[in-house]
Parts: C-alpha cells; structure tokens; sequence
C-alpha cells in the first residue's frame, strides 16, 4: 500500500535546503554535536540518577549518535515506520481486495500514497532538530545499535537553521538540544522494559484498527495536498483521531500518558541541567518557548492540528509540571519510581493531577 522507496525519493527532491554553510563550517558543527551529545550522557545521568552504576558513575550506552541532514532523517523514520506500521498495512492489504472499488484503491496504491508520504515528510524534515528513534532496524545507510534498537538523531542543518533564526549563542544551544534529546536516550537505556512496554501498546493499538484504506489515504491526501497549495485541512481532525474502538481509546489514553512523561521530563531535565553548563539558557529558553507556541504561520498551524502535532505541545507543557510537582513533593529518587515497572507509570488524569500519582505509588506516609 505505501511504496517506501518512492516516500523516500518524494521527501529527498522536495524538502527545503538547509542553511548556508561552508564545508569547513559544516565539519565544525557536525563534530561539536557529537561532543556535545557525548557530554549530555554525563550531565544528564548525574541530574537523574538514572543509569548510574552503583553511584559511581554514567553506565556506558551501546546506542548510536548520529548527527544527520535532512534526507538522513527522512530515511531514518522511513525505515521505523516500516517496521512498525508493517502488521497493520499487510492487515489492510488483505482487506482491500474484498472492498467495493477495490480496483480504483489498487490504482490509487502504493506508488501515489508513496508520494504523498513523502510530500508530508519532506515538511517535517526541515522542523525536527533532534530525535531518539526507539524502534530503529539497522540499515545499510543509518546503521542502529547491534541487534536493532534505538539510535540517537541530530539534524544539523535545521539546529543551524534555529539558531540562527533565535539568534542565540550557537555553542549553547547545540548543547541545549543535546541534553534533551539526550534525557530520551536515558529514559531507554535505563529502563530496560521501556521500549518493550510501548512498543506492546502500539502494537495493541494498530491490531484494533478497524480503517477503511480509502478513509486513511483521504487522510494522508489532506495534509499532502496543503503542503502544495490545495484544499486545506479539514478543521478539528487529525489522523490519529481515526481512533475507532473503545480498546484503541484506551490504548490511546495510556501512550498520551506516557509520552507526555517522557516529554515533560525531557525538557525539565533540560531547564534542570542548562543553568550549570549553558550560560545563556535562560534566553534560549525564552526564544524557543515563544517559537514553539507561534508556530511558523497559518499553514503550520494546520499541518501541526492534522497530524496530531498540536496535543504534543501539550505533552512538553503537561508532562513538564507533573515531573516538576512530583520532585518538589518526593525528590528525584521518588520521582525515579515512576521508572519502576508500567504500574508505576503515570495515567493521564494523574498527568494533570501529580498529587494522584504521589498517593498512589508512595502511599500516605510520603504525604
């Protein structure tokens, strides 16, 4: 149903170039992400405690870091949604053929929503500036952890590209990115069962699916065809509002927990760690905040509520103040039992209320 290589072809000749960089100047930022992400291992252990070995020290991580442009990372995600979205694409595959105008959706098929995936990607690819891709396969080019497993993205050129636009200390806020994108790798070497944990949920999640392909591809049709000027999307649906069932509202509800959890700790960690080692991280902070809520403009705007990017600035704002609440109220050692098993993991409602959560993983004699 999706022709992946053509996505990736679509996305290459379509994304926006990057900055104007020279050679020597592209080496320079390339190498200093790379120092960057392997102090943040460092600073981040330290302020979490997560990781530690017997106290002593940061535990070493056997996942990759690489610092990529933006092609690199449309072939990086490519590759993770075709891992993780093969089950239910082979599940509509099967289901397509018995479908009235079976015939039009095979015509429609892989090539076209190839192109369309690639044309949504290519928007994405210029905005992302660092990633933890947790289901990574390994591939020839963006080889993953031995075994498969998670890997650490930093898009060079769109950090550039941020900078430049916020007009900070470029040294600054490349470590900045670093220490949150580094919290995420944290959050999975540490906790073994993590990766398995939501890799389950979203597994439950796309076995429930119930879609009609030709709803899903008007979807994926709708946000490809703003990118170029068409009809625009239309007001107050996203993709991942095709939730169906009761079990996939559950399953739903679980993964917004957990992601505002891991989004809400990233950028704590980031605020908690940068007064120590980025001198201007109060200003940086300041800047990207308001370019986060603003957005780049009405288009923007309507893609991010499309595709379901709107709830994850929620996420960073929501999870952020419960991790704050819960250490103010517990420490960081109480804090780091939420790491303990999936029933020590937040709810959503308790997101919005740390005190639940609190009560229910400490019991009263924490208070």
């Amino acid at each position: 149903m999706v022709d992946w290589k053509l996505a990736v072809a679509t996305a290459t000749r379509l994304v926006r170039p990057g900055p104007e960089v020279s050679r020597d100047e592209a080496r320079e930022v390339v190498a200093e992400l790379r120092r960057h992400a392997e102090a943040s291992e460092g600073h981040v252990r330290g302020f979490t405690r997560m990781g530690l070995r017997d106290g002593e020290g940061a535990a070493a991580v056997d996942t990759p870091v690489l610092v990529v442009d933006r092609a690199g990372w449309v072939k990086a995600n490519v590759a993770g949604f075709r891992a993780v979205l093969g089950p239910l694409l082979e599940k509509m595959q099967g289901r397509r053929a018995g479908l009235p105008g079976g015939a039009v959706l095979g015509a429609v098929g892989g090539k076209v929503t190839g192109v369309e995936l690639g044309m949504l990607l290519s928007f994405l690819a210029s905005r992302v500036l660092g990633q933890y891709e947790t289901f990574a396969p390994v591939t020839r080019d963006l080889p993953g952890s031995p075994g498969g497993g998670g890997r650490l993205l930093l898009v060079a050129p769109n950090i550039v590209q941020v900078e430049r636009e916020l007009d900070v200390d470029p040294h600054d806020f490349r470590l900045w990115v670093c220490l949150h994108e580094e919290t995420h790798r944290t959050q999975f070497t540490a906790v073994p069962w993590l990766r398995d944990h939501i890799e389950g949920e979203i597994q439950t999640f796309l076995a429930e699916t119930d879609v009609d392909p030709a709803t899903l591809l008007e979807r994926v049709r709708e946000a490809a065809q703003s990118l170029t000027g068409g009809r625009p999307p239309q007001e107050g649906r996203s993709i991942v509002e095709l939730v169906q069932t009761p079990a996939q509202r559950e399953v739903l509800t679980r993964l917004t927990a957990v992601m505002s959890l891991l989004e809400g700790h990233a950028d704590y960690v980031m605020d908690g760690v940068g007064p120590q080692v980025v001198p201007s991280v109060a200003e940086i902070r300041e800047k990207f905040q308001k370019r986060r809520a603003s957005g780049a403009g009405r288009l923007d705007a309507a893609l991010r509520k499309l595709l379901g990017l709107d709830a994850k600035l929620r996420q960073y704002r929501d999870g952020e103040r419960f991790v704050r609440s819960v250490v103010d109220e517990v420490g960081m050692e109480g804090f780091n039992r939420v790491w303990t098993s999936p029933n020590t993991l937040p709810t959503k409602a308790e997101i919005a209320k740390p005190a639940d959560w609190v009560a229910r993983v400490h019991g009263r004699t924490d208070g």
